[in-house]
Order: structure tokens, then sequence, then C-alpha cells
């Protein structure tokens, strides 16, 4: 070993204890990517998600939910939908069409606007999203910052002003003035979107390729994020058509349809969850950003001028939807936009903490009357609204609301998982899923398979299977049931024993603290039902 320090720290990542010594500065990021590891392991080990098309080695950034993974990511769009529909009189839902007539995607902008800045490293012959190279590197400058005012709080403990130390420590002043230049450089290139100045950005801050660890970049250019495909009866007659890029204009070209047939009045809000389709120049870290996946999004129609309380309510609303989940504040954060797409005039995310930093999960938008005025002068369809408290007839404004399905599942699962050690020197693996979104609800577990205690295993989930999602065990021995239980987030197990026979009662176990406690079995459905139900989730909002 040397002079090198061989003391060993404990990490939390989520909950997760990760052992890392002090030999280099980049241990602590190594950490977090084992752990990230160790969840998309995990998630394909106890059937979360699997590669798709896996028996012939996979599709790149293709993903299939598995037994456990769909009854999960079901749930949280359940939670959403109710949280929409059932808490709001004013909000109905609609599910379009995947396929629609391909001028929408010309009146929406995607066909001519719909573009990523692409960038290649000519060693690694590895593409990158300029934009994300260079937010990348301004994240660098804020870690820089934070670890200077970390040490001085460790050092100087109570007596620490934060605010003093930002705006008066020459390190912290110098990473935050390279900061600050990067990024006015950044957003003046990306508002003009000047590819030459993005790549000359990149160079003068000597970004490497991760893979090559050279600075030998292409020029940055536009790369489409369309699907495209056709659609008729022969080649020569058939048609170009899009798969949808964003679920959104299922809703605007429906606008009027649902606002006549419901009689809707402003505002008023149309929840959508349904497939979209991007070709992403770089599709990575698992489930986070992939070619196909799934969005949970809202547009809600307001009169103009009231737009921007509306996205101030409903930015406010979001995030409460969130924390409503109790992960913790700490674990949020809002990322205003400082590029705003051509058609909005305010523009947050939502991000959340992941182990490779924080992320974004939804988006709040302003889309003003954009929308609809294009489909209106494309389809030459009058899309007005008229309102009968002033006699005047209008084009409604749009506040919208975009989760991305899988990015939560992510999220969820990342700060779900963790690794436990217990009092007899065992680790277990446990998923402290929210009960209201666990795959499976409750385990059923007879000690042994005789004397009658299946058979009465069965009795008690044959009734309780109507209620919520229930699961059948009797393999292995009743700890290794309970981990297996523990692994897919189960939150309560039910043991059945031969005194089940005698005194009708099973052994209650919970999850989280692993605490036993007996209770009748009349009583099983009233103590379990309201804990896993989504509508304990809906109270707390």
């Amino acid at each position: 070993m040397g002079a090198q320090y061989s003391a060993v720290f404990r990490l939390h990542v989520f909950g997760v204890p990760v052992e890392y010594s002090n030999k280099s500065k980049a241990t602590n990021i190594m950490a977090q990517e084992d752990v990230f590891k160790k969840i998309v392991s995990h998630c394909k080990e106890y059937g979360f998600v699997f590669p798709s098309s896996e028996i012939y080695d996979g599709l790149a950034a293709v993903y299939d939910y598995g037994q456990n993974g769909v009854e999960l990511k079901n749930n949280i769009k359940q939670y959403w939908w109710q949280s929409m529909v059932l808490l709001h009189e004013n909000i109905v839902g609609i599910d379009s069409a995947i396929f629609m007539h391909p001028t929408i995607w010309k009146a929406s902008g995607h066909v001519d606007a719909f573009n990523d800045p692409l960038i290649d490293n000519r060693d690694s012959k590895k593409r990158y999203r300029a934009d994300v190279l260079i937010e990348d590197q301004i994240a660098k400058y804020d870690e820089k910052i934070e670890k200077e005012v970390a040490k001085a709080r460790k050092r100087f403990g109570e007596a620490f002003d934060e605010a003093q130390f930002r705006s008066t420590n020459a390190r912290v002043l110098e990473h935050q003035a390279k900061r600050d230049a990067l990024h006015e450089r950044y957003a003046e290139a990306m508002n003009k979107m000047d590819l030459a100045e993005l790549k000359q950005i990149i160079l003068d801050e000597e970004i490497v390729c991760p893979i090559s660890g050279t600075r030998n970049w292409t020029d940055v250019r536009q790369f489409n994020l369309m699907f495209k495909t056709e659609m008729g009866s022969t080649a020569d007659g058939a048609s170009t058509i899009y798969l949808r890029p964003e679920t959104a204009q299922g809703i605007f070209v429906n606008y009027l349809n649902v606002q006549k047939t419901g009689r809707m009045k402003l505002p008023f809000g149309i929840a959508q969850i349904g497939k979209a389709f991007r070709n992403e120049i770089v599709a990575r870290q698992f489930i986070f950003r992939m070619r196909e996946f799934e969005q949970m999004e809202m547009q809600f129609f307001v009169k103009p001028g009231t737009e921007m309380e509306w996205f101030k309510f409903w930015k406010k609303t979001r995030l409460a939807w969130h924390e409503g989940l109790g992960f913790g504040d700490e674990c949020y954060r809002y990322h205003d936009h400082e590029k705003l797409a051509h058609y909005a005039n305010a523009a947050t995310d939502i991000e959340f903490k992941m182990p490779f930093g924080f992320k974004e999960v939804e988006g709040i938008h302003s889309r003003t009357n954009f929308d609809l005025s294009q489909h209106a002068k494309f389809s030459g369809r009058k899309i007005l609204y008229f309102d009968p408290e002033t006699n005047d007839s209008y084009i409604p404004y749009v506040i919208e609301t975009s989760i991305g399905v899988d990015r939560m599942f992510l999220s969820v699962m990342c700060h779900s998982y963790q690794e436990e050690k217990l009092e007899n020197g065992e680790t277990r693996v446990v998923l402290k899923l929210p009960a209201a979104l666990a795959p499976v609800k409750l385990a059923v577990l007879p000690l042994v398979k005789k004397d009658g205690l299946p058979e009465k295993a069965r009795e008690i989930m044959d009734d309780l299977k109507f209620h919520f999602n229930c699961k059948y065990d009797e393999k292995d021995s009743i700890g290794k049931r309970y981990r297996r239980q523990d692994a897919i987030g189960t939150p309560y197990c039910i043991t059945v024993d031969h005194d089940t026979l005698n005194d009708n009662c099973v052994t209650l176990r919970n999850r989280d603290t692993m605490e036993q406690q007996r209770v009748s079995i009349d009583s099983l459905r009233s103590l379990i039902e309201d804990k896993v139900s989504i509508t304990s989730l809906l109270k707390k909002l």
C-alpha cells in the first residue's frame, strides 16, 4: 500500500451503503456507478425489466417490462391518472392513435425543427449530443463549488456562514466565474443555434470523449429525431407518416371534440398516457433515455392572460405529486429553462436525484396558443372557444405537464433499492417501494407444505385477491421466502402456521421494520387495504 491511505468510509447513495477508500477522487463516482449497476441487475433478476429481443442479442435502447415491472409501472400510471381525472372535476382523459395525419407534424414544427445538435468523436466512433457535453461541463464546475462549500462546512461547523463563504472564497469565486462565463456563452449559442460556436465551446473547455479520451471532434450538425414509416397498399401509393414523438398533438387535434361533447368550460384539461418514439442520438442509462417510451401528459386550456398564474399552480401541484411518494424533498429540485422552445413563454423541469446526478423526470411548459393556432392554420378549421362571460371567441392558451413513465419508474427503483446489514450479520436486499406502488401487496406463506396449511393459505388468498394483488409462495424456508418478497418490494407477508388452524390468526410481517405481529384473519383486509391502495397516496395531495 505504501504511502496510500487505507481508511475506509461508508457512502449512502439512496440508502445503499457502499464502502470506498480515499485513494482517488474518482472513487465516489465509481461507487455511484456500482450502485446503478446493481439496480439494473436487480431489475432483470427479479422480473422488472428485460432487454428487448434478448434471445436475438437484444435491440439497442429498447426494453421489455417483466411481470413485476409491469405491475409497478401500471401502479405509477394509476397514481398519475387518478391524481388528474379523479381529483380534478375539470380534467378528462383520452387515448389518441399513434398514427396521425402527417400534416399534424408539419403544423407542430416537428418535421422542420425537432432536432438535437450531434457531434462525433473520430477516434472512438461514438456519437454525443453537443449540448449534453457542455451541460455536463457546467455541472462539473457546480460540483467543484459544492465540494469547497462542503469542506468549509466541515471545518467551521456551526459557525459556518455559507452565503459569506460563497461570496468571498477565492477558489469558489474562480469556479463560479468560469461556470457563469461558460453558461452565458452556451445559452447564447443554443438560442441562436450556432453549431460552430457549440463546437468551439467544446474545444475551448477541453472536453474529451469519455471512451477515447481525445478531443478529435467532428463539426456539430443537426439530427432530426422523427421516426418515418409508410402507410399504403402498394409501394408506389404509400404515403409517409411518422411515429409520434410526443402524445400532446393527439390532445390538441381532439380539443374541439372533447370541448364540445363534454361541454367543457375554461379552464379545463385533457390527460393522456401513451407511447412515443424518438430516434435519440444517444440512448443510454438503462431506461432513462430510450427510443420507445411512454408519456403521461396533461394539456390544461386556459384564458389568455391567465397562463402564468396557472403555470405556477401546476408547477407547485406537480412537485407535490412527486413529494407525496415520501422520498424526501431533498431528492427534487426545479430547473428553469434558459432556452425556451419556440412555442413556449415559460418552462420548468422537475429533476430527481438519480445515482448519476439530478435528471429531469417531468416538464411543465406554458405553450401559449401556438399548437391550436397552427392546427387551425394548417387544417383550415376554426379552433376557437366561445366565452359566455365576455361574449368573445378566442384560441385558448395551454399549460402542459409531461412526465416520462419510464424515468419515473427508474427514479422509484433507484430510491427504493437498499442493502441492509442485519443484526445476525447477514445482508438483505430490499425494495422499500411506496406500498401503494408495490407490484405485490401481500404474500401468503404456509409455514410447511402439509397438515392443511397450504389449503388454509389458499383460502385466505382467495378472499383477499379481490381487494389487492396477492402472491402465494410455499417453496423453500420461510426466511428465504421473506427475502424474495423483500427483493420485489412486497410490503406485507403473512405466515400461516399450525396455530392458525386453531385460533384463526396469522403472523403479519412488515417489510420495512421486519416486525411481526399476530393478527386475526378477519382483520387482515382492514389492516392492509388502506395502506396499499392508491387512495392512500391521493389523500396526501
